[in-house]
């Protein structure tokens, strides 16, 4: 059986939150977010889903669009990244 496609049906189509984090090989984000790229780069992350992927060479401004649950320190190369929720 395929993976569940709606990790959280209550996420907001629009987040009313916005903030800096600090990418963690061991932590997990508080809550599911998207993230927003300020600095082009790679992006690995942990999706809601519990899959890790790498985003290669994320332009400048762009948002991932996936829930994710935590970016990797480790891989990561993007910076000034904020977590959306």
């Amino acid at each position: 059986m395929g993976k569940q496609t709606n990790y959280s049906p209550t996420f907001p189509m629009f987040p009313g939150g916005a903030t800096t984090f600090t990418n963690s090989d061991t932590a997990y984000l508080p809550t599911p977010s998207v993230i927003y790229v300020g600095v082009t780069g790679d992006v690995k992350v942990t999706t809601a889903q519990g899959d890790d992927t790498v985003f290669v060479a994320v332009p400048a401004g762009q948002v991932i669009p996936v829930q994710v649950i935590r970016v990797w320190a480790t891989g990561t190369t993007a910076s000034s990244l904020l977590r959306i929720y």
